[in-house]
């Protein structure tokens, strides 16, 4: 199944250069990322599925087709539907292997994910060995290594901009982690920040790159509006993760709380537990934090809010000023763990409150009102339109808003997403095939009338010449 996963998370109109910056390496294709990756395409994970750079994933297609049905893909389907293995649970066991595919560290209940456990983490690090031998995996990373060094090369931009300065300065913690940029070009849409404590007391940490935009020859393409947010984004995870799989008992009964009024939303983002989704709510407010030290634009700081509150996360204004309270008292909180109690407070007020603040954030919420290039239901659309228009009655800032239909009919080849300026329409660039039935689903968008509830999905249909 094709699905369309973005991850626009900010628009980048200032930033600053890094004034410090620790040991880091510069970007570039991590082969277990992708052969992990490759792995669970081939299982059907939808996450997986992308097919936004199509010049990469139909080499991958190409090459593994025959293996579809290997012991490890078989596998691969049972850890998903059994145990939820799939999004950053797969990036953890990617992580945790070494250049020869073994582990790095001694696999546990919980290392490298819980969703794995120790005897199926072992038993597919097997399987997996087993299946780069027999696919002969070695070949195919080794024929793709050109256009791996050109997607490393055009990442480099994005990758100059990163303040990483910043981190050591707000989180209060020394920069004694290895980080590591690394770009997925079979990720699609999916990043992901992840990170792996090694045996001596070394820790590295990764900011997982997907690849969904391209040029107009196809190529990856990587510019700092639509990737800076998301690197930015992904790097603060490994700041943050770890405090609460620390301590989560202060935590678990209003993340619970919160998590029950907003779990529609964050499922549809991958976003299955409270811990998920408090780690992400904290992390999406360290980003507006880094937006506020760095000299945005108050109306890109606003901008980025909406975005949050759209995506479900509706106490994002209160986490903000929390932090912003944490900063004012820096000498008697000097890192943010240190504060951790106080956050753990401050969720006591939060969860008290989420269901009024739900009901107003739905009532401000962005609805459907048109297509631009053709009406819904339409039966001559030239295959040869290059993009779709969806307009709105307000700003839009949404996420993972659409999804494949239920009739049986063509989901579109999405490609890239972009808004007009004043964010009440979205471009969306796509390619169709001729004679077609089409249809794809908004989810939660349908117009707020007297006759339906707001939250109503909208089926769009439509048919090629």
């Amino acid at each position: 199944m094709k699905i369309l996963v973005t991850a626009v998370l900010l628009l980048v109109t200032h930033f600053s250069t890094c004034q410090h910056k620790p040991i880091l390496d510069e970007p570039g294709v991590d082969k277990r990322i992708e052969l992990l990756s490759i792995v669970f395409r081939l299982a059907g994970n939808s996450e997986y599925s992308s097919e936004n750079f199509k010049l990469y994933t139909s080499r991958i297609e190409e090459y593994y087709a025959p293996y579809e049905d290997h012991a490890l893909i078989e596998f691969a389907q049972e850890l998903r539907e059994k145990h939820g293995v799939g999004y950053d649970a797969v990036m953890s066991m990617a992580i945790h292997l070494d250049d020869s595919l073994n582990p790095k560290v001694a696999f546990t209940e919980t290392v490298p994910d819980e969703r794995w456990g120790k005897e199926n983490a072992l038993k597919f690090a097997g399987l997996l060995k087993r299946f780069y031998s027999e696919t002969d995996s070695e070949r195919f990373f080794t024929e793709n290594q050109k256009l791996y060094k050109e997607i490393s090369n055009r990442f480099l931009p994005v990758y100059e901009h990163l303040d990483l300065g910043w981190y050591k300065k707000f989180y209060g913690k020394e920069p004694n982690e290895k980080f590591g940029i690394v770009i997925a070009p079979g990720n699609g849409g999916g990043n992901y920040g992840r990170s792996v404590d090694l045996p001596n007391g070394e820790r590295e940490v990764y900011a997982i790159m997907g690849t969904w935009k391209t040029d107009t020859t196809g190529m990856a393409a990587y510019t700092l509006e639509s990737h800076f947010p998301t690197l930015l984004h992904e790097f603060n995870h490994s700041f943050v993760n770890y405090l609460l799989n620390n301590d989560p008992a202060p935590f678990r009964k209003n993340g619970e709380i919160i998590y029950e009024t907003v779990k529609e939303k964050m499922r549809r983002g991958g976003y299955g537990n409270w811990q998920t989704v408090l780690n992400e709510a904290l992390v999406r407010a360290a980003v507006i934090q880094y937006m506020k030290d760095h000299g945005y634009a108050e109306e890109e700081i606003q901008k980025e809010i909406t975005e949050q509150l759209n995506r479900g996360f509706i106490w994002i204004r209160e986490l903000v000023t929390e932090l912003e309270k944490y900063d004012r008292q820096r000498q008697k909180y000097p890192t943010l763990e240190s504060y951790y109690p106080q956050l753990a407070k401050a969720y006591d007020h939060w969860a008290g409150n989420i269901d009024s603040w739900a009901e107003a954030a739905d009532r401000e919420k962005a609805r459907f009102q048109s297509l631009g290039e053709f009406r819904n239901g339409d039966t001559a659309v030239d295959p040869a339109l290059a993009s779709i228009s969806i307009h709105f009655d307000k700003p839009f800032a949404g996420a993972d808003f659409i999804r494949p239909g239920e009739d049986g009919k063509e989901f579109p080849d999405f490609r890239n997403m972009e808004y007009s300026e004043d964010r009440k329409t979205v471009i969306l660039d796509w390619v169709l095939k001729e004679d077609t039935e089409y249809q794809f689903i908004l989810i939660g968008l349908s117009p707020q009338t007297s006759a339906e509830s707001p939250n109503q999905d909208v089926e769009i249909n439509f048919k090629t010449k």
